[in-house]
């Protein structure tokens, strides 16, 4: 059986399903008031280093939304700066708003990435976020509704999602929206 993450989902499944949205607190409470969940977790100009865009060195600015429905992640996703091309851009021009990306934890991220660039899938983001981990969108829209993002699983990336869903599973509706540092 594959290893059981702290926050309830096991290592390389899915354990994040991520949105585009014009206006992120507008959305929390779009989500909030129909979906009963929270309290949501906001990172204003969420800290990207090292961000390449299809290969390329990118100043993209986002803040991101997240909260936990059991042991599933919701992520929702807000480009600050859309004159800026992007991963979000490009399919919202495409698409329009809504569903993005599935994430996957990953513990051997090198290895992961080269499993899907073996299948074909480019890496159309690379970032380090600020606990330090690795993330890479590869770029799987040909095959599924959307890009798959590998967030690699380090003690920090684990101990942050595990401190979300906890918050979610004692949650009493009290302070719905909680700002973290970005």
């Amino acid at each position: 059986m594959d290893q059981i993450l702290d926050f309830g989902q096991p290592m390389g499944g899915i354990m994040q399903m991520a949105y585009i949205v014009p206006d992120i607190r507008q959305a929390i409470e779009q989500y909030r008031a129909r979906l009963k969940t929270g309290p949501w977790f906001v990172i204003d100009h969420f800290p990207l280093f090292e961000a390449q865009y299809r290969g390329q060195p990118s100043e993209f600015d986002v803040s991101l939304a997240l909260t936990y429905s059991g042991s599933m992640c919701v992520e929702l996703i807000q480009q600050n700066n859309w004159q800026t091309p992007s991963v979000y851009t490009e399919v919202q021009a495409k698409r329009g708003w809504g569903f993005h990306h599935f994430g996957v934890s990953c513990r051997d991220f090198d290895a992961d990435v080269a499993h899907y660039k073996a299948l074909g899938h480019e890496m159309a983001l690379y970032g380090v976020a600020g606990v330090g981990a690795r993330a890479a969108y590869m770029d799987t829209s040909d095959a599924l509704p959307g890009m798959i993002e590998l967030i690699e699983m380090t003690d920090k990336t684990e101990a942050f999602f595990t401190m979300m869903k906890t918050a979610a599973e004692n949650w009493d509706g009290s302070d719905p929206v909680r700002v973290l540092g970005g």
